[in-house]
């Protein structure tokens, strides 16, 4: 079993920045795909990022101002946002899933995040 736990979130102004955290514990594998999702109200749970063994992968709508990273020791990952804006305010979700199938997916309880001035 894969525990995630989000942190990190919080309330940020446009052109602002935020660091969020994903704590894993359990059976988790460095081959498991790790990756953010949000989901903004009203709107589908959209991927974030995403970060492997073999790279990272972005939405194009914050690629070039998010960072997905990955500290394996700690069994963290990362996501640096810069420059915030209104339209990234969302519930900002951990995601950990098994790379080959049977295909597990695990989610965190989420973190808000709201950019607003």
């Amino acid at each position: 079993q894969v525990q995630l736990v989000e942190s990190g979130g919080g309330l940020v102004q446009p052109g602002g920045s935020l660091r969020l955290s994903c704590a894993a514990s359990g059976s988790i594998f460095s081959s498991y795909v790790m990756g953010w999702y949000r989901q903004a109200p009203g709107k589908q749970r959209e991927l974030v990022a995403t970060i492997t063994s073999g790279g990272t992968n972005y939405a194009a709508s914050v690629k070039d101002r998010f960072t997905i990273s990955r500290d394996s020791a700690k069994n963290t990952i990362y996501l640096q946002m810069n420059g915030l804006t209104p339209e990234d305010t969302a519930v900002y979700y951990c995601n950990a899933r098994t790379p080959t199938p049977p295909y597990a997916t695990y989610w965190g309880q989420g973190t808000q995040v709201t950019v607003s001035s």
